[in-house]
């Protein structure tokens, strides 16, 4: 099985220390590289010969650049990277503004070892990690006076591209929403692109921000973790 490729940003040696020596030697995880802030960080994603990790462990304060100016910068420059924010300095009310700026996962440095391991799993397969609180948080931090889009041709949603944006919410991969959908592989990506074109979400996190704005889903028809 091929390895998921893992960065980590934190300014606490001991913790990055940890997490490397947990994480590689599970078998699972290719450790790239840890960094102590953001600046450090970008600098080695900026590197000729730098391999671009498909998930970051990512501190959310840190005495450097932070973790949500780091995110804003990935974000635009490395949008590929899933960031997982495990920090010490969790609160409720972030939820929102991070998910919206382009985390995937927001949890506290109290979290089991294993647990990460699930979250980390989680987030590469599917693109997201939450759970039914944190969604709900989520659905209260986003802005009731959000205009509804004005659509039009180009912009409507199909009926296709609504059941695919259903089953994204429900956290299905591609490959299980073309299962169920009878429809190949390729062709969801297609339409999970064009999803991203018509609503201007940036990744699965906008899209299904987008999906309870819009009254496509609610709260409780999103899957549980």
């Amino acid at each position: 099985m091929e390895k998921i490729s893992v960065a980590i940003t934190d300014d606490d040696k001991l913790i990055s220390q940890l997490l490397k020596d947990f994480l590689g030697n599970s078998g699972t995880y290719d450790i790239l590289f840890t960094a102590s802030d953001g600046e450090e960080l970008i600098e080695q994603l900026n590197r000729p010969d730098a391999i671009i990790p498909q998930v970051l462990l990512l501190d959310l304060k840190m005495k450097g650049m932070n973790g949500i100016d780091t995110i804003q910068h990935l974000k635009v420059h490395f949008p590929a990277i899933k960031i997982i924010v495990i920090s010490s300095f969790y609160q409720d009310s972030f939820m929102g503004f991070l998910f919206k700026t382009g985390a995937a996962a927001f949890v506290p440095k109290e979290i089991s070892p294993d647990h990460l391991r699930q979250i980390i799993n989680t987030v590469h397969h599917q693109g997201i990690y939450f759970t039914d609180d944190q969604v709900a948080k989520v659905r209260e931090q986003i802005s009731s006076k959000s205009p509804k889009p004005a659509l039009n041709d180009e912009s409507e949603l199909s009926k296709r591209e609504v059941d695919v944006l259903k089953l994204i919410c429900l956290q299905k991969t591609a490959k299980e929403i073309g299962e169920l959908l009878f429809i190949t592989t390729k062709t969801v990506e297609g339409h999970r692109n064009s999803l991203f074109t018509k609503t201007g979400a940036k990744n699965v996190v906008g899209l299904v921000i987008y999906a309870l704005q819009n009254n496509i889903i609610e709260i409780e028809d999103i899957a549980p973790i």
